[in-house]
């Protein structure tokens, strides 16, 4: 039994009488990752926060949190500021808001640790080389005077962990440390904080929604479930047996890579997009070099990988609202940008949110592109709008309300009808999925499918997610540095890959099976460099 860090007891957490947390109860022991996972609104956040003391004053709360036996629910604000950064330190979600880009993340550091200890400015200096050091930061010394925008999306989360371990703290809060990062990024991040546990004894809640993670990184388990703990378990156990339905549920929920049989090949020799030696240019940077794509009529061809690789590059050019600067692209025989060619593309974005103006009912977000190309109007348009909600399982009471009153699942499908309004051939989707939970993620992709397969639209899905896209595409094209590098279909480069840069991608997909996951780390595939 490793020493208890952390012990929550009945926390209870409302806001204007509304409960958020109902009366949960975990505990944290030194050397040991617990992790606390749900669905959005399901109190992972809110019980942080909690610990933390971060709540605002609208909240009112119930129960003990502890800390080595100290109290920490209801102490005053000048024993919590000493116990934040010092005792209990946070991983932020996304790295580029935790960072300021004013300040060198070597000035940064300092700060932190000036805050907590009587250390000069060449001592801080020195120790904040240490702490990047540390957290496998190349060539330190040169970095410390770096500024966040000089470090890419791995290296800033791991400037946010070398924060977090500034003071040494007793507990490590990892709130969806790895959400906004790559697949072989995120590799790196959980390979980085199991590393730290080891050598370190550091205690560290993880809460986050992505199962795959938990795999490979939790030695036990607390479940959410609207604001209750409905289960709690160690990691294996959990997997192997959850004992409550909505853990099965969620389990059942997250797309596996390689579950899905091999799709029928499309023999149809009707391209609907086709790019030949298309070349984008930004400035002196290749982002799009040379590239041939085709998608056929009542295809869906998956184009996967990392941030930077150029897949949203191709998304715009396919859409025609980018000029490549030299080869050529054709949609449906024509140039995505005649008005014409434009009508029969419909496009899903990845922020449900960002995409729906707020101003406006869902029946006029949806019919948007109606009005826009005048295709149909008065009762004719009614009822276009309660058909395409009705395609997407929308009840057609939601017509009268407004994007904020859906919730983010429900504010995708609106997105989905939005795009199928005008009967398009061609639907470009980019990253639609990566912003849901993993069983409205799951909703959403079931959706999709059997749209695709009714309505015969070919569809150009763009995703840094294997396993969602192995859930969905017919073939796969695969993007490093502009260029694709491996295509074919899924089911042969996403269970055999032949080329260095996708098995690098495909082997860094977490697998949810923690016994899988830990024979993966002992007997690792055989590294191949990738140039």
């Amino acid at each position: 039994m490793s020493v208890e860090v952390l012990r929550v007891s009945g926390l209870e957490v409302s806001f204007g009488g509304a409960p958020a947390v109902r009366g949960i109860d975990f505990t944290v022991g030194a050397g040991e990752i617990v992790a606390v996972v749900g669905e959005s609104g399901s109190g992972k956040s809110v019980t942080a926060r909690a610990i933390l003391g971060l709540l605002p004053a609208t909240a009112s709360t119930g129960g003990s949190v502890r800390l080595d036996g100290r109290e920490l629910l209801g102490a005053d604000e000048e024993s919590l500021r000493r116990v934040r950064g010092r005792e209990i330190a946070m991983v932020f979600q996304e790295p580029s808001t935790a960072l300021n880009p004013v300040h060198t993340v070597g000035r940064q550091l300092a700060a932190v640790l000036r805050a907590h200890r009587d250390l000069t400015r060449e001592q801080a200096r020195q120790e904040a080389v240490r702490l990047l050091d540390l957290v496998g930061i190349p060539d330190p010394a040169t970095r410390v005077r770096f500024y966040p925008h000089q470090l890419s999306g791995g290296q800033k989360q791991r400037v946010v962990i070398a924060l977090a371990l500034a003071n040494d703290p007793r507990l490590i809060i990892a709130d969806e440390p790895t959400t906004a990062l790559d697949v072989t990024v995120q590799a790196e991040i959980l390979a980085l904080l199991r590393d730290l546990r080891d050598r370190l004894g550091a205690a560290i809640l993880l809460i986050t929604h992505n199962m795959g993670v938990v795999a490979d990184l939790a030695d036990r388990v607390a479940v959410l479930h609207r604001g209750r703990l409905v289960e709690q378990a160690p990691v294996h156990d959990l997997f192997a047996a959850p004992t409550r339905a909505y853990t099965r549920e969620l389990l059942a929920a997250v797309p596996r890579l390689g579950h899905r049989p091999p799709a029928p090949a499309h023999d149809t020799p009707t391209d609907a997009l086709r790019l030949d030696g298309v070349v984008v240019r930004y400035r002196d940077f290749v982002a799009v070099d040379r590239v041939d794509l085709r998608v056929r009529q009542g295809e869906v061809v998956g184009l996967v990988g990392e941030s930077g690789s150029g897949k949203s590059t191709i998304g715009k050019v396919a859409a025609g609202l980018l000029r490549p600067d030299a080869g050529t692209v054709t949609v449906l025989d024509g140039d995505p940008r005649d008005r014409a060619i434009r009508r029969a593309i419909g496009f899903v974005f990845q922020d449900p949110g960002g995409s729906l103006d707020p101003r406006l009912s869902i029946e006029d977000c949806v019919g948007e592109p109606l009005r826009v190309h005048r295709t149909a109007t008065g009762t004719a348009y009614r009822r276009r709008v309660a058909d395409l909600l009705d395609a997407v399982r929308l009840p057609t009471g939601y017509a009268r309300r407004r994007p904020r009153e859906l919730s983010g699942g429900q504010r995708q499908r609106v997105g989905i009808a939005r795009a199928l309004a005008l009967d398009p051939r061609l639907i470009i989707a980019d990253e639609p999925t990566s912003a849901l939970d993993v069983s409205v993620q799951a909703t959403v992709l079931a959706l999709l499918t059997d749209l695709q397969r009714d309505l015969g639209f070919a569809c150009l899905f763009i995703s840094h997610d294997l396993a969602v896209v192995d859930t969905l595409a017919h073939r796969v094209a695969v993007l490093h540095r502009g260029t694709v590098v491996e295509e074919g279909p899924h089911h042969e480069v996403l269970r055999t890959p032949t080329q260095p840069y996708t098995r690098r991608l495909v082997d860094s997909v977490p697998i949810p099976d923690p016994t899988a996951q830990r024979t993966r780390h002992t007997h690792p595939r055989e590294a191949v460099p990738v140039t």
